[in-house]
């Protein structure tokens, strides 16, 4: 099964391997993915602003396990702190936990003939079958009035979180997906410790970001 890091990085690129989602968005995005999952599975809560482990039990996912491992050793920092710190290099791991698992393909080639790069398209030149799954999710949750799992409620949160719902839901007008997106972010569709937490999360990413883009805008 995907996790919501693996689902919004492949979201965040085209079938050719272009990304659609630039940094720090994507990393900060991701981190907030981690922290979310954790939360969902039981694994940490958001108690006076900080990050606190309620289970240490591995969840069987290495990005998964070493993110609540650092939580775990270095407790009671705020989930800003944490999507900063889990950001970094997290990008690549995500991807290429997604090549190891054939879900993408991994190219390295070289820009002007010099420069190292790797790219990471999707086998065939086609959209994945498990991405298909994940836009399908989505879609489904703009267009609908019903409940929405915590899965899917938690990937619109990060997605608004880091502004790429214009990117994400092209096909729906936009009116409808704030609307749908402010709808699903202040539903009842989690455990009171859960929905606090990727709240917060939420917040954490927003908060991370635009003061990530305010200086670049402005230098």
């Amino acid at each position: 099964m995907l996790t919501l890091a693996d689902e919004l990085a492949l979201l965040a690129y085209d079938d050719d391997g272009t990304r659609r989602l630039g940094q720090p968005a994507l990393g900060y995005g991701l981190a907030g993915a981690v922290l979310v999952e954790l939360a969902i599975a039981g694994r940490v809560e958001v108690a006076d602003k900080k990050v606190v482990v309620v289970s240490t039990e591995r969840i069987g996912h290495d990005v998964l396990d070493d993110a609540l491992t650092r939580i775990a050793d270095d407790p009671l920092r705020k989930p800003k702190a944490w999507v900063e710190k889990l950001s970094k290099g997290l990008t690549d791991r995500v991807l290429d936990g997604l090549a190891d698992s054939g879900v993408l393909r991994r190219e390295q080639d070289k820009v002007l003939l010099v420069f190292p790069r790797t790219r990471f398209p999707s086998p065939g030149g086609v959209e994945p079958p498990l991405e298909t799954e994940v836009r399908a999710r989505l879609a489904q949750a703009i267009v609908t009035d019903g409940p929405v799992d915590p899965r899917t409620a938690a990937l619109c949160a990060l997605i608004r979180a880091v502004q790429f719902e214009r990117t994400v839901f092209t096909d729906q007008p936009r009116d409808l997906v704030k609307r749908r997106l402010q709808e699903i972010s202040e539903g009842d569709w989690a455990a009171d410790a859960t929905r606090k937490a990727i709240d917060e999360v939420q917040a954490a990413v927003s908060v991370v970001l635009v003061a990530a883009i305010v200086p670049a805008a402005t230098s």
